[in-house]
């Protein structure tokens, strides 16, 4: 069987790789809806700035950590002690310069959006797509997993957030993804591994697409010896042996099974051939340059 699928491999290996017309930008993923108070610190100094009116409003000390709240239809942080209306319902803490800002005990890259959404608080991550997959690959798979199958999870992820950020599934929210496994298990800078962010490096901008459109490649962490398909169908989702054997069922069982991905890299498969072994119909394509945030 591995010889007959070594052969289907080397067929389906060759593939057509190809500017996309969507852009490789920022994302937008929540980290706490409908909270009464969120904590925020920032490593270097930092501004609170109006969203709406286009302005700074204070600074932000380093290692400091600041508490906002909702205040009627507005937002409150509390600064040296004192409750300062913001006067605005929507506000980002940008760095003034590279550094991280921390919040649930992470460090993430990127910015914070706090919105007011009337009597609670919703904090988003505004981050670039890729730095966003640095803290996604090591909280999805064992960062000392095989590099092809490292590699096979960053464009998998890659996908996921682009289709799923297309369907709109979180746009009344304000964000496009959650940072659970509800989508995708996202751990910030705090969860970056050397290995995980070569991976993402690697595949820099590679998707799977189908009638050119970025697809939703699903994946888990084993079937237990078979992939599934949802019932209501996707054309680029198979059942096909998951080569996860002898590891118990853990999630949907649909797309990549990422044991099934690392047990392949480890009999020689690289990252493309995976990919091909647990979807079809479809081609691979490379994101354009992300713009500034």
């Amino acid at each position: 069987m591995v010889s007959d699928m070594r052969i289907k491999l080397f067929i389906i290996t060759l593939f057509v790789l190809f500017s996309f017309c969507t852009k490789a930008e920022a994302i937008k993923i929540g980290l706490q809806t409908s909270v009464k108070e969120v904590k925020i610190a920032s490593s270097v100094p930092a501004e609170i700035y109006d969203t709406i009116n286009n302005k700074s409003l204070y600074q932000i000390r380093p290692m400091i950590i600041y508490h906002f709240k909702p205040h009627g239809n507005e937002l409150l942080v509390n600064i040296d002690k004192k409750n300062i209306p913001l006067k605005t319902n929507q506000v980002a803490i940008r760095t003034m310069k590279p550094g991280f800002l921390c919040q649930k005990r992470a460090w993430y890259r990127g910015n914070f959006l706090i919105n007011n959404l009337g009597d609670s608080i919703t904090l988003i991550n505004d981050v670039y797509l890729e730095d966003y997959l640095k803290g996604v690959v090591p909280s999805e798979m064992p960062s000392k997993w095989n590099e092809e199958a490292l590699k096979a999870q960053a464009i998998a992820a890659r996908s996921y957030a682009i289709a799923t950020r297309s369907a709109g599934k979180h746009a009344s929210k304000g964000y496009d993804l959650v940072d659970t496994t509800a989508d995708q298990a996202y751990g910030g800078a705090s969860a970056e591994k050397v290995t995980t962010s070569k991976a993402v490096d690697d595949t820099k901008g590679i998707v799977l697409v189908q009638d050119m459109k970025v697809i939703p490649t699903y994946y888990h962490a084993s079937s237990g010896g078979q992939t599934k398909v949802w019932s209501s169908g996707s054309s680029f989702l198979q059942s096909v042996p998951s080569f996860d054997y002898g590891t118990k069922k853990n999630g949907h069982g649909v797309g990549m099974s990422q044991h099934g991905a690392n047990n392949l890299a480890a009999q020689g498969y690289n990252a493309y051939q995976i990919l091909n072994y647990f979807y079809k119909d479809f081609k691979f394509a490379r994101l354009k340059d992300k713009p500034e945030l």
